[in-house]
């Protein structure tokens, strides 16, 4: 089944100037999802509560340079006081009574935290009432205000956080975490990978037809549904944007349901998706295009690291969602240029493989 739009005249020109000698063909469609990390340190409780001492005190210290001072100790007094109780945590790991001397050392850091917390809040009012005697602009003055009040409104959330963890010893739901005070929108997302059980950041889904062009992607800003939900909205994403339906699709065990296999059925699609059933997967295994389908996924695995590591950049160093949701538009349409400039090279080379056989 070819893409329609490659049969229009004007593509034919396209065509012909990039060197293609076949259509792009939208036969076989390879969909999954992955995590696109979020450029974070881990997550752990009172590591935030470190942060957010840096952050405000260097805030505090370039209202300070302008002349706007209220009084307290030095900003980088405070950054060290942080560091020291920090290194002073990390160490309770080793101790018999590491426990006890954990929420000893949090009790120091929540007081500290508190005490950069004040101080951050009147160079902010400082800040914001007499800006017009430094040398700052409108908008240099509103970044450092609005890096404060950010951090300032999650601290009581944070300090929960930490407490709950380290003082109560219970766990936090996943919902609730604060995993970063300068990425909002990334989630905790559990894969269950050998070297990697839970990642951290937001679920990409891609899909591939069978010469490795990427057809079809998504980032998701909030928690992403589960794989089984996100295979019809991506074939419909596929029809709006190309006229066409592949016809056949090969996804693991995750994108199987009852739904989407009535889905295939009804609309004439191929069906192979591994089965979450181990019956069922046997009586597929007997099944020579399953097989055969199944083993190209593989290759999807390769193209979804070829993009991350490659095109993005392991880590991707873009912040903010908006920022992450365009660099990967870009890698998409870079990868994609990249595939297409390879095509007619490959079909060369399946031509003399043809004629030396």
């Amino acid at each position: 089944m070819t893409l329609q739009a490659a049969q229009a005249p004007e593509t034919q020109g396209y065509m012909q100037a990039m060197g293609l000698k076949e259509e792009v063909i939208l036969e076989k469609y390879f969909l999954d999802t992955t995590c696109l990390k979020a450029n974070i340190h881990f997550p752990v409780d009172w590591v935030l509560m470190r942060d957010a001492t840096r952050t405000l005190m260097k805030a505090v210290r370039l209202i300070r340079t302008e002349g706007l001072k209220n009084r307290m100790e030095e900003p980088e007094t405070f950054i060290r006081q942080m560091n020291r109780l920090s290194i002073q945590m990390t160490g309770t790991r080793r101790k018999k009574d590491g426990k006890r001397d954990r929420k000893k050392i949090y009790r120091l850091m929540k007081k500290l935290i508190k005490k950069v917390a004040r101080h951050a809040v009147v160079h902010r009012d400082l800040l914001k009432s007499r800006r017009e005697e430094t040398r700052f602009t409108e908008n240099q003055a509103n970044q450092i205000i609005t890096r404060i009040e950010s951090v300032i409104e999650q601290l009581p959330k944070a300090v929960h956080q930490a407490h709950e963890r380290i003082i109560g010893e219970r766990q936090v739901p996943n919902s609730s975490k604060i995993l970063s005070l300068y990425e909002p929108d990334i989630h905790v997302i559990v894969r269950g990978k050998a070297d990697a059980e839970t990642e951290f950041g937001n679920t990409l889904l891609l899909a591939e037809q069978s010469d490795g062009i990427i057809l079809d992607w998504e980032l998701y800003k909030g928690k992403a549904p589960a794989d089984n939900k996100l295979l019809k909205v991506s074939f419909e994403r596929v029809g709006t944007y190309y006229n066409s339906q592949p016809g056949s699709v090969t996804t693991d065990r995750g994108f199987d349901s009852p739904e989407n296999r009535r889905y295939l059925k009804e609309n004439g699609i191929e069906n192979n998706i591994c089965p979450k059933s181990v019956t069922a997967l046997r009586e597929k295994m007997k099944d020579e295009s399953f097989c055969e389908n199944q083993k190209r996924r593989g290759q999807t695995e390769g193209r979804i690291g070829i993009l991350k590591n490659e095109f993005l950049g392991s880590p991707l160093k873009s912040k903010g969602f908006g920022s992450r949701n365009m660099s990967v538009a870009w890698a998409v349409l870079a990868h994609n240029l990249w595939v297409i400039a390879r095509l007619p090279r490959a079909a060369d080379k399946r031509q003399r493989l043809q004629q030396a056989a």
